[in-house]
C-alpha cells in the first residue's frame, strides 16, 4: 500500500454562501493530491503527456461528513491500497481538517489513454518502477 499527505489551505473563493467549501472543489482538491503524489515519487505527468500517455478520470466517488470552512488547513491523504494494473489506477482520498476530524472520503479510477489513438494502454513502465515496491506480491 502506498499513502502520502498533501496540505490545502481553504481560499474565500471555494466558499459558498454558508462559508462551506463548494462540494465540486473536492474534485480539485484530489486533483492536487494526485499531482503532488506523483512530483514526489518522481512521475511527471507533464512528460508522461509529452510522450504519448495521458491519465484521465473514468470515475468520481465523494462522501461528505462535515463541511471544510474558510480558511481551514485540511490534509488530504492519498491511499493506493491495489497496485496499478491493466490500463487503471484507483486512488482513495481521505481529507481531515486541523483538528483531525474526517471531514469527507473519496476516490477516483482513472485511466491510462494513448494520445494518438485515444484508446486505454497499458500502465506505463515509470509508473511501475515507482510504485511497485509498495506492494507486496
Amino acid at each position: 500500500m502506498f499513502e502520502s499527505e498533501v496540505q490545502i489551505r481553504v481560499r474565500y473563493a471555494e466558499t459558498d454562501q454558508m462559508g462551506y467549501v463548494y462540494y465540486g472543489n473536492y474534485a480539485a482538491y484530489y486533483e492536487v493530491a494526485r499531482t503532488e503524489v506523483f512530483r514526489k515519487l518522481g512521475i511527471e505527468y507533464k512528460e508522461m503527456e509529452a510522450t504519448g500517455t495521458m491519465m484521465p478520470v473514468l470515475e468520481l466517488k465523494c462522501k461528505y461528513f462535515r463541511p471544510a470552512k474558510y480558511d481551514d488547513m485540511l490534509t488530504i491523504k492519498l491511499l493506493l491500497k491495489k497496485k496499478p494494473s491493466g490500463s487503471r489506477i484507483l486512488f482513495e482520498y481521505e481529507v481531515y481538517n486541523e483538528g483531525g476530524t474526517k471531514l469527507n472520503v473519496g476516490e477516483t479510477t482513472m485511466v491510462f489513454v494513448d494520445m494518438k489513438t485515444g484508446r486505454p494502454t497499458a500502465v506505463p513502465e515509470l509508473i511501475h518502477q515507482k510504485m511497485d515496491a509498495y506492494f507486496s506480491e
